[in-house]
């Protein structure tokens, strides 16, 4: 993907001669749009978010008649409607590391950190532009894909609603956890400062990590298992939970620590390290 930045002037960030945060979020939405990455790694989330849990729906109906009776008991109207989420967390995740790292790959951060010495704003304006962008543009995607999901699944019988326990913190936990992975991968690329140090690490750390933990011994895998950045986050999209799985909310609030944790060490290194 391409990563060509529009340098923004340092005169774009003051107020009279005073730069402000609120400033260096406007230039920071500039940035953010300049980017031809940011449209298609947007574009690929949004579809995978709203269309791919349709595409699954259509084809588990069409073959509904295949499905074993112990398949269709535990049949999870929720859980196959959001499975876009997996699609576009890829999306969302690379668009974050691209979001700094980029800069840093075209050396556009010195014009950033030129204009705001302080350089923690810059983080802060990255992060907090990024993260409303994405909850804005997935929510809606999620919804679309819940929806027309559903009436798919009416064929059957087997639909549910946003009014049923759980449902509606599940689909708007759907946005939610795809705008802390984009958080997670913008965290990497400040701390590597690398676009494909930044992807792999997000990458290792979401898919690499629960396979090999399958590879323990079962008390150890399931004990750790719930504390998985990948288990941890999807927590909040779950319908049914039990004994041997974190809470959704809490499992959420699990995953938002390995993040900040990731965020904090970047914000560190940003203030104490040459660009």
């Amino acid at each position: 993907m391409t990563t060509t930045t529009t340098p923004v002037l340092p005169t774009s960030l003051s107020s009279a001669g005073r730069v402000t945060q609120w400033h260096v979020v406007r230039s920071e939405w500039t940035k953010l749009w300049s980017l031809r990455s940011t449209r298609w790694s947007l574009l690929a989330a949004v579809v995978a978010m709203g269309g791919l849990g349709i595409l699954i729906s259509a084809l588990r109906m069409n073959r509904w008649s295949e499905i074993s009776p112990a398949d269709r008991a535990s049949f999870n109207p929720v859980e196959v409607s959001l499975g876009g989420v997996n699609l576009a967390q890829l999306a969302v995740g690379v668009l974050g590391v691209l979001v700094i790292s980029g800069e840093y790959s075209t050396g556009s951060i010195r014009s950033s950190f030129a204009a705001v010495p302080r350089r923690l704003p810059v983080l802060w304006a990255k992060a907090g532009v990024f993260a409303v962008v994405i909850f804005a543009l997935m929510l809606p995607a999620a919804l679309l894909s819940f929806f027309v999901s559903q009436a798919i699944l009416s064929s059957h019988h087997v639909q549910t609603s946003l009014i049923h326990p759980h449902v509606a913190r599940a689909v708007i936990g759907a946005a939610l956890f795809l705008a802390v992975v984009g958080l997670l991968g913008l965290a990497f690329g400040a701390l590597l400062r690398n676009t494909a140090g930044g992807i792999s690490t997000l990458f290792g750390v979401m898919f690499v990590l629960p396979p090999l933990n399958a590879l323990l011994p079962s008390n150890w895998s399931n004990t750790i298992d719930p504390y998985l950045p990948l288990s941890a986050g999807t927590a909040v999209m779950s319908i049914h939970s039990d004994s041997s799985s974190l809470s959704p909310w809490a499992g959420f609030a699990v995953f938002c620590g390995y993040t900040a944790v990731v965020g904090a060490v970047a914000a560190y290194l940003l203030v104490r390290r040459d660009t």
